[in-house]
């Protein structure tokens, strides 16, 4: 079966791409290229043994979209990464954030709804929760007001999957996951954010290499075990593989309903001090970070119950945080090695 992959050369994308062929999945993906590069492609192959097909496209153009599809009549699933994924960014530019991530879901959905049937993976997130009001975070708790743009087109973007499949021949998972970490084993392919990192783990590891100075810490007065934030960090392996299950549940009709929604994470609360500590004792040296000021669309802290995903889909993060630490530092290395 072909299953198209957008944002298939970002962060989880390329690691979802490399599941899909492990699995004998037939890929193709799109990417604008606009935080990543085609060296992944050779990552991907040079893990599987295959390269994927590959097409550069800015989903926001309807029209590139429609010819897309209309060139593509056999690709059977989608699963949908595509999309502007740092909060920070997204407070300080706003309509990027919805021009991008609405956009591109739209004119998508518009095409499959044309299919007599369709499955669709959505790369939802645990900011729809915003602040949640009970930990660990179960699918039924409240989905709170947005607390930055980015979370709030997660928000719209569920709801625009859930009204369209009432009314087409979409069925739809949406996986809200939580914080990825790591890379493949193989550190092949990894995390490589272009610019300033806006996620705490790659700001880790270049501070670690020295190409950053050190490390700031947003918040010490959070009323956590040692006043920094705290998140659910899932290595992104494990994270891939449930992409993989997830379509495949799709695929053989076996979802319940129209629209099934699924937690990813360990189910454990990890503080930036922790994550801290897991790098310095995997990579032995001990990292320069300051204490700053809280940030703005953070929020306090936020891990998953995963009993659903365990149970109905039958997935279960394996890995560690020392371990996801481990692989995301042997990737950082490989990569400042290579250039």
């Amino acid at each position: 079966m072909k299953i198209l992959v957008t944002g298939g050369l970002g962060f989880i994308g390329s690691h979802t791409v490399v599941e899909l062929q492990n699995q004998g999945f037939d890929v193709i993906i799109v990417d604008d290229l606009s935080n990543t590069s085609l060296e992944v492609l050779d990552g991907i192959s040079n893990i599987t043994g295959k390269i994927p097909a590959f097409e550069k496209l800015d989903l926001r153009e309807k029209n590139k979209v429609q010819d897309f599809f209309n060139r593509h009549h056999d690709i059977s699933g989608v699963i949908h990464f595509a999309a502007s994924k740092a909060v920070g960014e997204s407070v300080g530019n706003p309509l990027l954030y919805y021009e991008n991530n609405l956009n591109s879901l739209i004119y998508i959905l518009q095409e499959l709804q044309k299919k007599e049937e369709a499955s669709f993976i959505f790369s939802s997130s645990c900011t729809v929760y915003g602040q949640a009001e009970k930990m660990p975070i179960t699918e039924d708790a409240l989905v709170q007001a947005a607390m930055s743009p980015y979370g709030n087109t997660k928000q719209i973007g569920e709801e625009i999957i859930i009204d369209t499949a009432k009314v087409t021949n979409i069925n739809a998972i949406l996986l809200r996951y939580f914080n990825p970490i790591g890379s493949h084993p193989s550190a092949e392919i990894g995390e490589l954010p272009l610019g300033v990192p806006q996620n705490l783990v790659p700001f880790i590891t270049q501070t670690g290499m020295g190409l950053r100075k050190e490390l700031s810490v947003y918040g010490n007065d959070y009323p956590t075990s040692d006043g920094t934030a705290v998140r659910d960090y899932i290595h992104v392996v494990d994270l891939a593989k449930a992409h993989v299950i997830a379509l495949q549940r799709l695929l053989d009709k076996k979802n319940i309903e129209k629209v099934e929604t699924f937690n990813l994470g360990t189910g454990t609360g990890s503080s930036v001090l922790e994550v801290i500590h897991a790098f310095e004792k995997v990579s032995g040296q001990k990292l320069p970070y300051k204490l700053v000021d809280r940030r703005a669309g953070d929020v306090i802290e936020a891990y998953a119950n995963t009993d659903k995903a365990n149970t109905i889909l039958g997935w279960k993060a394996e890995s560690t945080l020392e371990e996801g630490m481990d692989s995301a530092w042997k990737w950082e290395q490989k990569v400042r090695k290579a250039k």
